[in-house]
């Protein structure tokens, strides 16, 4: 599986469905699915999109960052 749509070049994304079954693969530019042999299945539906989308934005919301630099640990355990 390439991590590239073979239609327009842009990186994919998983998204996983059911557990039990494979994740498909998003294109952000295309917005199409694609399976794990590289066949395009399907178009994201707008019900898809405004869930993604809502997600997104509930993420954001409830996600608070200090500002605070993460840093590196140095040495070994």
């Amino acid at each position: 599986m390439t991590l590239f749509c073979k239609q327009c070049n842009e990186r994919r994304l998983p998204i996983v469905f059911a557990k039990d079954k494979p994740p498909l693969w998003l294109c952000g530019k295309c917005e199409n699915f694609a399976d794990g042999v590289d066949v395009i299945i399907r178009e994201i539906t707008k019900e898809e999109k405004e869930d993604i989308k809502k997600k997104l934005d509930d993420f954001e919301n409830n996600t608070s960052l200090n500002g605070e630099k993460l840093k590196r640990r140095k040495g070994v355990n």
